[in-house]
C-alpha cells in the first residue's frame, strides 16, 4: 500500500518535470478543453457557472497573473467517468499551485462536479474523488494542505442542462472557489 502511494508521487513528479521541459504549454490560453477558444465549444462560461475566460491574459503564461493576482482560468474539466488530471491542464494547475504558495494566507475550496449519468451516490464519491485529485497535484507542488479544502457536488450544481456530449463536459469538472 505505501509503495502504491510513492509510485502514484512519482508518477506525478515525472509528469510534471515531463511538462516543465516542452515547450508548448498545452491547452489554450482560455481554459478550454478543445482549443476552442472563446468562441465555441466547451468553455465559454456563463455568468455565475464558475468558468473564467482568460482571453486578458498575455504572452505564454496561461491562466497565470504577473502581478500576483487569482489566476484568471478557474475551472478544470475531465473526460467520462474519469478523475485523473488531463495534461492540457496542469499548467493551469500549476499556477494556481504558484499563486498559493507565494500567498500563504490564501484559502481555496475545491469544488468537484460530474454529470447527471449515474446514481447521486456515485456522483458524490466521482465529485469527491476529482478534487482529491486536484487537491493531490497542488500538494505535490509544495501547496499547504491548510490552504484548501475539498467539495463535492456531484450532479448537483451543473454548469449546462441538456443531455449533449457538450452539455456533459462542461459538467465535469472541478471549480477553484477562492
Amino acid at each position: 500500500m505505501q509503495f502504491k502511494s510513492h509510485a502514484r508521487i512519482l508518477a506525478i513528479a515525472l509528469s510534471l518535470a515531463l511538462v516543465a521541459g516542452c515547450s508548448s504549454t498545452g491547452g489554450s490560453r482560455d481554459g478550454s478543453m478543445d482549443g476552442t477558444g472563446a468562441n465555441g465549444g466547451v468553455g465559454t462560461g456563463t455568468a455565475g457557472s464558475g468558468q473564467v475566460s482568460g482571453s486578458g491574459v498575455s504572452g505564454d503564461r496561461s491562466g497565470q497573473q504577473a502581478d500576483g493576482r487569482i489566476p484568471e482560468v478557474r475551472t478544470i474539466y475531465f473526460d467520462f467517468d474519469r478523475d485523473s488530471i488531463r495534461p492540457e491542464f496542469e499548467s493551469v494547475l500549476v499556477s494556481h499551485a504558484r499563486y498559493l504558495r507565494s500567498n500563504s494566507n490564501a484559502r481555496v475550496v475545491l469544488q468537484g462536479h460530474t454529470d447527471e449519468r449515474g446514481t447521486r451516490e456515485y456522483n458524490m464519491a466521482l465529485g469527491e474523488r476529482r478534487a482529491n485529485a486536484v487537491k493531490r497535484f497542488l500538494e505535490v507542488q509544495g501547496v499547504s494542505p491548510s490552504q484548501f479544502e475539498v467539495v463535492s457536488y456531484g450532479e448537483e450544481r451543473l454548469a449546462a442542462r441538456g443531455n449533449s456530449d457538450d452539455a456533459h463536459a462542461q459538467n465535469r469538472r472541478v471549480v477553484f472557489a477562492y
